[in-house]
Parts: C-alpha cells; structure tokens; sequence
C-alpha cells in the first residue's frame, strides 16, 4: 500500500508587534446609524482583514464625522427610549434618540451603538479606545493621514434620504 504524507496546514496567529494599524475617516451624514456602527465595529475588531485574530486587537483606527447627522429608519427618533436612574426613589429618567441627538453629546449615539456591537471585556475596551467620534465635521487628525471610507456608497440602503 502507497500512502502519500499529508501535511497539516497551520492557522495564523497575529501576534501584537505585528499588527499593522492603519487610520479610517467615515463621514456619518446620512447614513443609517444601525448600518454606520455594525461597519465600524467590524474595522475597530479587524474583520476586515486577512490577518484577522480574535484574541488580538487588529483592527483600525476609525474617524467618524459629522455623527450628529446620523439617520435612523421607521419612527426611531421620537420612539426609542434611553432610561437610566439617578439612585434616588422614582428617579427614573428617559429621553428619546431626537433629544440626544439634538443636545451638546450627539456623538454619544453613534458611540453606545458600537460599544453594542464590540464585545465586551477588556479587548472590546481597547478597541473602543481606537474610535473618535465627531459630532461636527472638523477633527484633529489630519496628521495621521486617515484615508477615506464611503459607506453611503458600499450600498444603496446605507444612505437614507429625508
């Protein structure tokens, strides 16, 4: 009997000196908001690239404009609701998506809408630390380059009218 030798590939592993980061500027204006963080969530992870290693942090750093001109579709604005509790009896408070976005920390929605889509634990807490949200459409980081991502164009449903 002949048998021929099978050798086994191996499965990369990026180690974190090797790690390659590069910086990414996404302008939000227009953009759905559920679609905007589910991409930027996957860039901050890595998952966009070859190297991908879930225990490593391999993703980018991501820039994100313009965030308090976010779409949301259907009646988001006015029906979705954040509550939180001051500590005190029938401290309970809530306000809607339109009155965030409206205040001084609308960068804040596109914010908690990708720390839902990271995971949690201390690798999600350090990728979170790669994001820099924007509310307006200046930002400091014209030193580092960031090269330009167009997710209005990826895909029709991504930018939303009206």
């Amino acid at each position: 009997m002949n048998f021929k030798r099978v050798t086994a590939m191996k499965t990369y592993s990026a180690k974190p000196a090797e790690v390659e980061k590069k910086w990414v500027l996404i302008d939000a204006e227009g953009v759905v908001l559920g679609r905007l963080a589910s991409q930027v969530a996957n860039i901050l992870r890595g998952k966009h690239k070859t190297s991908y290693t879930p225990h490593v942090d391999c993703g980018d750093n991501v820039i994100v404009i313009n965030a308090e001109k976010v779409k949301l579709t259907g009646r988001k604005l006015d029906d979705k609701l954040f509550y939180w509790h001051t500590g005190y009896p029938g401290g309970i408070k809530h306000r809607s998506m339109r009155q965030i976005l409206e205040g001084p920390h609308a960068e804040r929605v596109v914010e908690k809408a990708v720390e839902r889509m990271v995971p949690r634990g201390p690798l999600g807490r350090r990728q979170m630390k790669n994001l820099k949200i924007y509310a307006g459409a200046s930002h400091p980081h014209e030193a580092q380059q960031p090269e330009a991502l167009d997710l209005a164009a990826r895909n029709p449903k991504n930018k939303r009218s009206a």
